[in-house]
């Protein structure tokens, strides 16, 4: 029971600063926007959405959306004993971030940590601590480069102890969106809303989910996280759809510019994490910069067709 009534007011909160934050906006100067997280991130549907939706409701603007996102990665520099069968620990963002931002010169961050950080055992205080400084040491070096960063909570766990673990999510969401008022960082609350949803569709069917494997969204739970970052970012008209195929249609070649942008984040993802370097085994071997970009500049023609018809 109270462990129900803890988590209850968890969410309340998280509502109601979702509902009270003013919309954030990306800055006109900016171009370059970097992702930084894990599998999640790396995965990059949500980051698909995002680009797509912006682009066919501002076509003259132009982002790029580069995805570094690294499968397995903390910033708790935390790790399981027996990760990946004991094959190599989690990678630690403080071992790459440096030549990232060097790399990308990025004119805005969005980070999304804390799945992996607790690495799915119960509550700890010490864990919890390692996330928080690792967040923080994030969160000011890039910083420190004149860049701003927008902070999103984690993602729902429904794993098979997912009433332990997610608590634990509740409690670093919870964190994470405290600091909205202590030192008014940019929060983006995507947990608390997936969890809602998570519960209201669990009333009509008992085996919904938005992840399969308990950690990594399907398509509709990307479409939540996507959701949420575009209403954060002041484009409210995004909630009148409860699916990407929905949102796609009420825009001329909505679902050819989606394929095509899914088409060149597939490719640049890989391109982009080669050359700044990781220490993660069995990631694909991207191809060169020089490549993906003369590859890329091709489809940026088929979407300048399509988006000017």
């Amino acid at each position: 029971m109270q462990k129900r009534l803890f988590v209850g007011c968890i969410l309340l909160f998280t509502l109601f600063h979702s509902r009270s934050q003013k919309a954030i906006v990306i800055p006109e100067n900016a171009t370059k926007i970097l992702f930084l997280g894990n599998s999640i991130t790396y995965s990059g549907q949500y980051i698909s959405y995002l680009e797509t939706f912006l682009m066919l409701q501002h076509p003259k603007r132009k982002l790029d959306f580069i995805n570094l996102g690294l499968p397995s990665e903390t910033v708790s520099g935390l790790s399981e004993l027996n990760h990946a069968q004991g094959k190599f620990p989690r990678p630690d963002l403080k071992e790459r971030l440096h030549r990232v931002l060097s790399k990308v010169k990025p004119d805005l961050v969005f980070a999304n940590y804390g799945i992996n950080d607790g690495i799915y055992l119960p509550y700890d205080d010490e864990r919890f601590q390692k996330f928080k400084d690792g967040i923080l040491w994030m969160h000011n070096e890039i910083v420190k480069t004149g860049v701003d960063i927008i902070h999103l909570t984690p993602p729902v766990y429904d794993g098979s102890n997912a009433n332990t673990y997610d608590n634990v999510m509740d409690i670093y969401s919870h964190w994470l969106l405290s600091r909205r008022n202590t030192d008014e960082w940019k929060i983006i609350d995507i947990h608390s809303p997936m969890k809602r949803q998570l519960h209201e569709q669990r009333l009509q069917n008992p085996k919904f989910t938005f992840a399969p494997d308990g950690v990594h969204p399907n398509k509709k739970g990307h479409w939540v996280m996507a959701q949420q970052v575009l209403i954060s970012l002041g484009e409210n008209k995004v909630a009148d759809f409860n699916t990407i195929e929905k949102a796609m249609a009420s825009f001329e070649n909505g679902k050819q510019v989606l394929e095509i942008v899914e088409k060149k984040q597939a490719f640049t993802k890989d391109a982009w994490l080669t050359t700044t370097g990781h220490k993660r085994p069995g990631m694909s071997q991207g191809m060169s910069m020089e490549d993906a970009q003369q590859k890329s500049r091709q489809l940026e023609k088929q979407l300048h067709k399509l988006l000017n018809p």
